[in-house]
């Protein structure tokens, strides 16, 4: 180890594993999305208080770029705790993870393992509902262009894993193109997506756009206007393609955890639906396959099968206080309320889920119908509100 109190991800993994204390002091969302092995979760505004169970062991901090992790040496070595930080942080460690990895692939690509997983391991909670998902809401017909959009995260790559098995076994012919987007993504950042989709045996499409640099000033919703977007940008990109379609990896966790926000948040009952016209695009589509694959089971593959993935690409992320934002703290307190309640009631995620299939009207004080608001008290005196 160097004199200093910074050590490299190279020297992390040549020191026996008894010896030091792993910390990730990143937000709880980017901690569950991926992290170290054995690291455990101690938030920046959290390390003041937090003290090591072992006082023997080093204890080594992270963050994303090693940027926060910095402060966070100073401030455990106030407090008397011998503490190095990680250089480059979480973004560092898993750069060299992907090159150490690819020196094992070289007999055996990991992608056929992979591929196997997902037809036998994750068979019944991955790629049967990701086919029912399909099939129920009539996603994929035949004809269709699909431009699968691959943002660099676990869920878009597994999307693309699972159209590339749909290709082999569908009955019907469509095309479908691997689109992924760089709206300013810093070289690292780029790198990794390029390293994972050659891992998972993925022929990326990358176009570029200067997204990124038109946001980085805004000071109100940055992330918002950025999603924007980028959406749009891919709607263009997919159509100049010849594509009639944008695939997008949104889950059922993220269906149900939408719906709860915008009734908490926004005062409004809505969901995020399995596909959508464009309204800017003519003859655009937008589809979601993963809309009944659960986050957990995502978690399971991505785990089982030892990949590592990046939950932002952006290279603001680091210095950019608002990327996720207030948004993403909403998010989170979601997740929270329907972990707590799930404890009581063990089908909660089901009826939230279910709860906008069964939509009475009847019951209804008030609803909108494309941009129209109807009223209750518009039918009350012709009989329509009986007891």
């Amino acid at each position: 180890m160097k004199e200093n109190t910074s050590i490299t991800a190279k020297e992390l993994s040549e020191l026996p594993k008894e010896s030091y204390e792993l910390i990730d002091i990143r937000d709880e969302m980017s901690y569950q999305y991926g992290h170290l092995p054995e690291a455990i979760h101690v938030p920046e505004e959290a390390l003041a208080a937090w003290e090591p169970q072992d006082k023997t062991k080093k204890v080594i901090v992270y963050c994303k770029k090693g940027i926060a992790s910095k402060d966070a040496v100073i401030l455990l070595a106030g407090k008397g705790i011998e503490a190095y930080e990680l250089e480059g942080g979480y973004l560092s460690w898993l750069m060299a993870d992907i090159y150490a990895k690819e020196k094992d692939e070289e007999e055996r690509p990991a992608y056929l393992d992979i591929e196997e997983s997902l037809r036998k391991k994750f068979k019944k909670s991955i790629w049967c509902r990701f086919t029912k998902a399909v099939r129920e809401y009539e996603l994929v017909k035949e004809g269709d262009s699909i431009a699968v959009c691959i943002s660099g995260g676990k869920d878009s790559m597994l999307m693309a894993k699972l159209f590339q098995e749909l290709k082999r076994h569908n009955k019907f012919d469509f095309d479908v193109k691997f689109l992924v987007m760089d709206p300013g993504y810093s070289p690292e950042n780029r790198q990794i997506i390029e390293n994972n989709a050659k891992k998972l045996n993925i022929p990326v499409t990358i176009f570029e756009s200067d997204i990124f640099e038109s946001v980085f000033q805004i000071e109100k919703s940055p992330c918002y206007l950025c999603a924007r977007m980028r959406r749009g940008h891919l709607y263009a990109k997919a159509k100049e393609l010849g594509c009639n379609k944008i695939a997008l990896g949104h889950h059922y966790d993220d269906v149900i955890e939408t719906t709860l926000m915008g009734m908490l948040y926004g005062a409004q009952v809505q969901t995020m639906m399995p596909k959508l016209h464009s309204t800017n695009f003519e003859g655009m589509e937008l589809i979601r396959p993963l809309y009944l694959v659960r986050e957990e089971d995502i978690k399971k593959w991505r785990d089982y099968n030892d990949l590592h993935f990046i939950q932002c690409a952006c290279k603001f992320t680091d210095t950019c206080t608002t990327c996720g934002g207030e948004n993403a703290s909403k998010r989170m307190e979601v997740k929270q309320l329907i972990r707590q309640m799930k404890e009581t009631n063990p089908f909660v995620e089901g009826n939230i889920f279910k709860s906008m299939e069964n939509v009475n009207l009847s019951t209804v004080v008030a609803y909108k119908k494309d941009g129209i608001k109807h009223h209750f008290l518009e039918t009350y005196d012709e009989g329509n509100g009986n007891s």
